[in-house]
């Protein structure tokens, strides 16, 4: 069995109608189900596919359309007639407890401690973590927010990089460096009037992918407006690898090149 990839969703910025925000289930031999990022209707699609008592997370930043689906899995892990019977760990940016804790409160000004259902770790910028049989390697990139992109790495040398929300940046590049499968996010067509720090255009995708030699491109966070396949174009005008474009539940096989 490979180092599977699910999407749980990939709409940008917002849900779309055929798909939640960003979600996505990773799965690997001897190495418990992560979800990276928990987007608005992930808790739904992660239902069709591992009981939500059993995920860890792994958040790239703390913006509503990569996150605010967990309090709903608190809920979950509290009171469904089976609950959790074990915490789980939720990897995250420095302010991951009290920016959820605050999402999470019955009432304006309180915190729900949820550390009863996770053990909540902060990234270290470059410091890797190891989740079961999975390497994992935090880096900051360029975004409004402490944002990090990840890099899984297996036993086998299979290797997914997920870039996170980012603008152009060194960080993602290096993270990308030679990756049999680069989840990249394209926000939007390039333009010289975009504002630099927050997200990537197609061309801009395609650019960092064949800067850092990966194997293939697949693009996430594409908005539910007009113009998607414009995003896709620019991405496969600029790396001569295998490009597209990611739907909702699909799955996804990362094997070493």
């Amino acid at each position: 069995m490979a180092v599977r990839i699910t999407i749980l969703g990939c709409s940008g910025s917002v849900v779309g109608a055929d798909s939640p925000a960003s979600g996505y289930l990773l799965t690997a031999p001897d190495t418990p189900p992560l979800v990276i990022d928990f987007g608005g209707g992930v808790l739904g699609a992660l239902q069709r596919h591992v009981d939500p008592n059993e995920v860890n997370i792994l958040l790239s930043h703390l913006h509503a359309d990569h996150c605010l689906d967990l309090p709903g899995l608190f809920v979950w892990r509290r009171y469904h007639p089976t609950p959790a019977t074990s915490r789980g760990f939720m990897h995250g940016p420095s302010d991951t407890w009290t920016r959820l804790a605050g999402a999470s409160a019955p009432q304006g000004g309180e915190l729900d401690d949820f550390t009863d259902l996770f053990e909540v770790k902060p990234w270290v910028d470059g410091e890797a973590v190891e989740i079961g049989a999975l390497t994992v390697t935090p880096r900051l990139v360029s975004h409004p927010t402490e944002s990090y992109g990840m890099r899984f790495t297996d036993p086998s040398g299979a290797t997914l990089v997920f870039s996170g929300d980012t603008g152009v940046c060194e960080s993602v590049i290096d993270l990308a460096r030679g990756a049999d499968v680069f989840l990249c996010e394209a926000s939007w067509t390039h333009a010289p009037d975009r504002p630099p720090h927050v997200h990537l255009s197609g061309t801009e995708a395609g650019r960092v992918a064949k800067q850092a030699g990966v194997g293939e491109l697949l693009l996430p966070h594409i908005p539910p407006w007009p113009p998607r396949e414009e995003i896709i174009a620019e991405a496969k005008a600029e790396f001569d690898g295998p490009v597209r474009a990611v739907v909702c539940d699909e799955v996804i096989d990362i094997h070493p090149s």
